[in-house]
């Protein structure tokens, strides 16, 4: 398993035809990049060719619930500047796949420490 960082903004929007990377809203630009950071940490490869695209197709229906989900609780929550690391991004990917019971989990996620139930 990789242990560099995911990524980090010094608060540059990569642009694109489609409009760039966006966070600290949840639209079009927060879902591309929220494929992107999930992609890269997950070792998927390209988002466009992985599922997670909003433009590509096919789409994997468990990706794209994946990425919309990152964008509500993560990205639309950022501010101009903020640093995201990898290991932040696979705990929350981890907690994600565990709610919904989805037992076939990405091998990025499959590596990780099991959860341990802690009673508080």
């Amino acid at each position: 398993m990789r242990t560099s960082p995911c990524c980090t903004n010094s608060s540059r929007r990569t642009q694109t035809k489609l409009g760039g990377f966006g966070w600290g809203y949840n639209g079009g630009g927060t879902s591309r990049a929220a494929a992107a950071i999930l992609a890269d940490a997950l070792d998927l490869g390209d988002p466009d060719e992985c599922g997670m695209s909003i433009i590509a197709y096919p789409q994997d229906d468990t990706l794209v619930a994946l990425r919309e989900d990152f964008c509500i609780d993560v990205l639309s929550q950022f501010c101009d500047e903020w640093h995201l690391g990898r290991a932040a991004v696979l705990r929350w990917a981890r907690g994600w796949y565990v709610q919904r019971s989805i037992a076939e989990l990405p091998d990025a996620l499959r590596h990780l420490p099991p959860l341990v139930d802690i009673d508080l």
